[in-house]
């Protein structure tokens, strides 16, 4: 089994194209009929984020901590009980390819590091849009972390230590866990996300932030 698990704090605005597009991606004919589980992890959610996973008819775990790497973690830990031999991650505020979870398998690699595009920059000065182009590497090859594009065998996951509690960040602290132990890292643009690069920002240090620090730079 493949799991997903995707973070959520008060996410009911973007949650629903999220979930569309992992359920396509999910039923991809590349994965030959491998059962695929979808779990949201709602953290501290004070809005109708849990109502549009129920109506998708995805799974929920309700956390109350406020903390990325923990919710991240439990849906990692939770899905691994249940036998699955594969994670992926991504955020609510992203959606990812219909081939995204074929992509991160066929490179047969203990994890995979993926790339993201941004969807809409309306809310950023040109500056900011420029300065992206010109400098985030969208090929294989790159070094960026994202945890909207992420992937990692369970054996490997679970050498690493899984996802240490850290509130930003998590990802590339899982990632250089993975580099310790010596795990085989794919850093390809393959495996597609579209993520959102809006400024109100749900967890502090991420992706919405380094954008508004290049916007104030």
């Amino acid at each position: 089994m493949i799991g997903v698990i995707v973070p959520a704090h008060n996410e009911e605005a973007l949650l629903a194209p999220c979930l569309a597009a992992l359920i396509e991606a999910s039923r991809h004919a590349g994965l030959a009929g491998e059962p695929v589980r979808i779990v949201i992890v709602l953290d501290a959610c004070n809005d109708f984020s849990g109502a549009v996973a129920r109506a998708y008819g995805v799974e929920t775990l309700t956390l109350k901590v406020r903390n990325v790497g923990i919710a991240r973690a439990t849906g990692a830990d939770f899905l691994l009980a249940d036998g699955a031999r594969w994670l992926a991650f991504t955020d609510a505020d992203s959606r990812v390819s219909p081939g995204w979870l074929v992509a991160q398998l066929s490179l047969d690699t203990d994890a995979v590091c993926g790339s993201i595009a941004v969807d809409d920059w309306a809310t950023h000065p040109h500056s900011v849009r420029e300065y992206f182009r010109k400098t985030y590497v969208d090929a294989d090859g790159h070094r960026h972390v994202h945890g909207a594009n992420l992937g990692v065998s369970a054996e490997a996951y679970r050498r690493a230590g899984g996802f240490p509690p850290l509130t930003c960040s998590e990802d590339v602290a899982l990632v250089d866990r993975l580099i310790a132990t010596g795990a085989r890292i794919a850093w390809s643009a393959a495996p597609r996300v579209i993520t959102s690069a809006r400024t109100a920002t749900r967890a502090r240090g991420g992706f919405g932030d380094t954008l508004a620090a290049l916007a104030s730079g």
